[in-house]
């Protein structure tokens, strides 16, 4: 059995895998990673001690596969740097946790993760290259070229959710520092905020989704947005890479019959002719485990 691991800021969810990709068991535990000063050795005590307790309850864990938010040199198991723990730099992850718990352990970019899982097991099996987009609070990417994950030479490739989309006087500001990032329109972050801009309701991007289906006309608007931001980004991608098969994942797909329409729309009116209809968006066929699955391929 494989333990994965998606790690976020303040839970991680693990989940106990056989090497063909079914999932055993799945927990979620609360723990606390947000701390910006967080130092590596509180990072290994805390990761450790959870996969510690998961270890001696199931027995015949072999191995373990991290999905992480970082930026990790090729398949090495060192992280370069995080944005979310900005103090840490170059750090052996994988070998001082593989160290702590005594049996080996694989760490990648949790983004690439999900773009592994759905490469082997979801909507983007059968294709050789895939570029996997995640839609959360922010966006990731994750690339595969030739049935092979892709990092870039420092670890950050398909940064997908910065590409910029908007160039406007007054673009919207993003989380990288930068302004006009896809991400700034359409993550669940990003349409929550705008709807609330718009209506003064401040909800979340699911009930904006059901009050669009109810005939709310600044959700659908939202929406749509978040839709014709996204086929611009994949129009972008697609012109550098000429990837045909595209994948999203994540919570925001859950609006697909308002969000998949949109993406076509803006990702047709943007491609150059050869590309046009040549292009498949999927939505992901693993729901929220694509990370998970991802994780536990790194080792399997």
């Amino acid at each position: 059995m494989i333990l994965a691991a998606d790690v976020g800021g303040t839970n991680i969810r693990s989940a106990v895998i056989t090497s063909h990709g079914e999932i055993v068991q799945e927990l979620r535990s609360r723990i606390s990673l947000g701390d910006r000063d967080v130092s590596e050795n509180e990072l290994i005590e805390k990761l450790s001690a959870l996969f510690d307790e998961i270890i001696r309850k199931h027995g015949s864990i072999s191995a373990i596969g991290i999905g992480f938010p970082g930026f990790f040199s090729g398949s090495s198991g060192i992280l370069v740097s995080s944005p979310n723990l900005p103090q840490l730099h170059n750090v052996n992850l994988a070998g001082k946790l593989s160290a702590a718990v005594n049996i080996p352990v694989s760490i990648q970019n949790d983004a690439l993760c999900a773009a592994i899982g759905e490469h082997r097991f979801g909507a983007g099996k059968g294709h050789s290259n895939l570029l996997h987009i995640t839609l959360g609070t922010g966006i990731g990417g994750g690339l595969i070229l030739n049935n092979t994950p892709y990092t870039g030479e420092g670890g950050m490739a398909m940064e997908f959710g910065h590409l910029r989309v908007v160039n406007s006087d007054s673009p919207r500001s993003c989380g990288c520092g930068g302004s006009g990032c896809v991400e700034a329109y359409a993550s669940a972050t990003a349409v929550s905020e705008r709807y609330f801009e718009l209506s003064g309701i401040q909800t979340d991007a699911r009930d904006i989704y059901e009050r669009a289906c109810k005939g709310d006309s600044q959700a659908i608007r939202i929406i749509e947005s978040a839709g014709h931001c996204l086929g611009m980004a994949i129009a972008e991608a697609t012109k550098l890479l000429d990837i045909h098969t595209i994948t999203i994942s994540g919570g925001v797909t859950g609006a697909w019959p308002l969000l998949h329409p949109a993406i076509i729309s803006s990702l047709d009116a943007n491609l150059i002719p050869p590309l046009k209809g040549r292009v498949s968006v999927l939505r992901s066929t693993l729901d929220d485990s694509a990370g998970l699955l991802g994780a536990a391929a790194l080792v399997s």
